[in-house]
């Protein structure tokens, strides 16, 4: 694939020469569309770590170019599955034993099948439904070399339009990421931790661990049952309904990130179910990101002054979490008055905000087509932000397709500003 890739870079390269601007930006735009189609092709088909990198890359969308990232979204639904032969020496290699010895009943057909495992459902001996996720034999030992390889193919095709110095941290951020998600036993610990904090939680559902049955690459949980996102949609569940889970999933995250200093950070719609009294329910703690106190506390002074409109505030704040790189140039005040009034649009004031209707994605993508070029090598992804950046994102397409109205500056403010109702 690297070599295939470099190749049709150059290629396109030399063809440039002889074509005139307008010529030239066509073809890198169908080079780009060839090139995401071919990674997200072979990243779907090696499974792991590399499949993992390219489900993420497909949501931080401004890490690669838009053909790319919109091609690499193929992989945020369901993969292939594994033999079930192949599951079974894996659990029996976790477990110690057979699923006919550990389990009253245990589906051999997977419920469902990801980057790093599938999932089956079972019986305990206690009468117990439960779903057991198996990872993928050689998911872990193959780790660093495939982001090593495709860290160095997104180079050699210079698809990433950021430094080498962020592609290095942000690669490692999801290498670090990857390793706690590949230890069942690190995601058991997280799945304790959102059980304790939603004990007795009036709309949030946390299935339980069954450790007896759980090991570093096999993890038993309580069956919850639910409904997906796309079941939820009118007419299933009415349009008052989809407002109320769409207030309810931002408090849910908002409170993650700004009590729990803990956030569920994989915003992948099969990670979450609904019910029709609008309860919620999360799936898989592999992806659980701890925020340090420091990281709060800037995120809180952003947002105070982007709500405040304070412009003049906003590009220290941003070089403080590590988004406006220190050695590009410094943008005036009239384009940060214009990204405010596009990101804050929907906590502007207490008015409910229509999902149905946005264009906030549209402006965004408008404003750094404008102005990519003129403050290009001023802004990069921020390693210590991304996990938060993708919940956002994540969950902005969850409004948007749920067609959610609801107001939500009052939970701005009780949330991340801590003024009373």
């Amino acid at each position: 694939m690297s070599a295939s890739i470099a190749k049709n870079v150059a290629s396109h390269k030399v063809k440039g020469l002889f074509k005139d601007e307008q010529s030239q930006a066509q073809d890198q735009e169908q080079l780009y569309a060839d090139i995401g189609k071919q990674i997200a092709q072979t990243l779907g088909e090696m499974k792991g770590a590399v499949m993992k990198v390219g489900q993420i890359a497909s949501q931080v969308k401004d890490l690669l170019p838009e053909e790319v990232a919109n091609a690499l979204e193929v992989l945020q639904k369901e993969s292939p599955p594994m033999p079930y032969p192949m599951i079974r020496r894996q659990l029996i290699k976790a477990l110690g034993d057979t699923p006919e010895n550990l389990f009253a009943e245990f589906d051999e057909s997977p419920f469902a099948a990801a980057s790093i495992g599938q999932v089956h459902k079972a019986l305990t001996k206690e009468g117990v439904e439960c779903v057991v996720k198996i990872q993928y034999p050689g998911v872990k030992e193959s780790c660093d070399s495939d982001l090593k390889h495709l860290k160095r193919a997104l180079k050699l095709a210079g698809l990433v339009k950021v430094s080498a110095e962020v592609i290095d941290k942000t690669f490692e951020e999801i290498r670090r990421m990857l390793y706690e998600e590949l230890d069942y036993v690190h995601e058991g610990e997280n799945l304790n931790l959102f059980a304790e904090y939603y004990k007795d939680h009036p709309y949030v559902i946390i299935p339980e661990l069954i450790e007896s049955l759980s090991a570093e690459t096999v993890l038993t949980l309580t069956y919850v049952p639910g409904d997906s996102l796309q079941q939820v949609k009118e007419p299933a569940y009415s349009q008052d309904m989809n407002n109320l889970i769409g207030y309810r999933l931002f408090e849910t995250f908002g409170q993650q990130i700004y009590d729990l200093h803990a956030v569920h950070s994989d915003p992948h719609p099969g990670n979450f179910a609904f019910r029709p009294d609008g309860s919620i329910i999360l799936y898989d703690f592999g992806a659980v990101k701890r925020i340090p106190e420091e990281t709060i506390a800037k995120l809180r002074s952003l947002v105070a002054d982007a709500l405040d409109g304070r412009v003049e505030t906003l590009d220290q704040h941003l070089l403080n979490i590590g988004v406006r790189q220190a050695n590009g140039k410094e943008p005036d005040a009239a384009y940060y008055r214009e990204w405010i009034d596009i990101v804050m649009a929907p906590f502007a004031n207490d008015a409910s905000y229509d999902f149905s209707q946005s264009n906030l994605h549209r402006r965004v993508m408008g404003k750094m087509k404008r102005d990519g070029m003129k403050y290009i090598g001023s802004f990069q992804p921020s390693p210590e932000t991304m996990h938060i950046d993708r919940v956002i994102s994540g969950h902005y397409w969850t409004m948007v397709d749920l067609g959610v109205k609801a107001s939500f500056r009052p939970l701005v403010d009780k949330i991340v500003l801590h003024k009373a109702a």
